[in-house]
Formats: C-alpha cells, sequence, structure tokens
C-alpha cells in the first residue's frame, strides 16, 4: 500500500513537474551588456584605489616612525620609549580604523557598490519578472551563477530577451 501511494505521489509530481515552465538567463552576461553596469563597475574601482592609497600612506607612515624609533631606541628616555611607541600605535590604529571604514562589511564601499548596483538589478528582476509573466515561466535560474548546471538548451536561455526588455544591444 505505502508503494502505490509513494508511486502515485511520484506520478502526480512528475505531471505537475512537466507542466511548469521554465527559463535560464545568464547575468553576467546580462550585465556585461549593460553600459551603466561597466560605468558603476570602472567608479567603484576608481574609489577602491583612491581609498586602498589612503590606507597605505598611513601604513607606511606607521613603518617610518617605527624604523625611526628603532634607529634612536639607544637615545631615548623611557618617557620618550613610551611616547613614541603609543605614537606608532595609535598610528597602526588610525590605519587600521580608515580601512575598516573603507572597506568593513557595512563600510563606504559596500554601501557606494549597493547604491550604484542596486538599481541595476532591480531593473533586471523587473525585466525577468514581466517577461516571466508573459510567458508563464515558473522558474528562472542564472546559469552564471550555478555550477549545478551542466547543460541548458539555448532555447531556455532568455538572457537577450532581457536585455532588449531594458533597452540594451547584445553582442
Amino acid at each position: 500500500m505505502k508503494k502505490l501511494m509513494m508511486l502515485v505521489v511520484m506520478a502526480m509530481m512528475a505531471i505537475t513537474a512537466s507542466a511548469q515552465k521554465f527559463a535560464l538567463i545568464d547575468m553576467e552576461y546580462i550585465l556585461k551588456n549593460i553600459p551603466a553596469y561597466e560605468r558603476a563597475n570602472e567608479q567603484l574601482s576608481q574609489v577602491a584605489k583612491k581609498w586602498q592609497a589612503e590606507v597605505e600612506a598611513l601604513n607606511t607612515e606607521a613603518q617610518t616612525m617605527y624604523k625611526n624609533y628603532q634607529n634612536e631606541v639607544v637615545f631615548l628616555s623611557q618617557e620618550q620609549k613610551k611616547a613614541r611607541q603609543e605614537a606608532i600605535m595609535n598610528k597602526e590604529k588610525e590605519a587600521a580604523d580608515l580601512k575598516k571604514k573603507y572597506f568593513g562589511p557595512e563600510g563606504e564601499l559596500f554601501k557606494k557598490r549597493t547604491s550604484l548596483m542596486t538599481p541595476i538589478q532591480e531593473e533586471i528582476y523587473t525585466a525577468v519578472k514581466d517577461i516571466s509573466d508573459l510567458r508563464g515561466y515558473s522558474l528562472v535560474l542564472d546559469r552564471a551563477s550555478d555550477s549545478g548546471i551542466i547543460f541548458a538548451s539555448p532555447k531556455v536561455d532568455i538572457s537577450n530577451e532581457v536585455l532588449t526588455k531594458l533597452g540594451y544591444s547584445y553582442n
């Protein structure tokens, strides 16, 4: 009886699954063909380089302070040694704090990336949703991020249709 019930459930699942329509998109391909995405990436890269240079300048300053301290340590009093050590540690902490401010999980780069990329992602999502509603797709997978897809027919890839809906040409 259990086997019969299991077969009925599996048959119903197979019928339901075959009735559902699905499609694929290639998010990397779509993003590559959106000029605003490329501009946003370039802007993020420039800002990151600028901020990284600021952090490196502080680290270099701390290293220089430490080298000078090592060269002069024999001539310094205990109070001077302690003051120099604290100054070096403060400079290292300043560099670490700046790095965290810019590049930390909730840092300025994360916020900038979010502000630049979220509108583009929402626009793509809306286009995919509109196409899915129009065509009756129950599921749309991103072939670029899912390594579990070994083969997919190009017939089910709607990436170019998404680009067209967004008003972009494609390669």
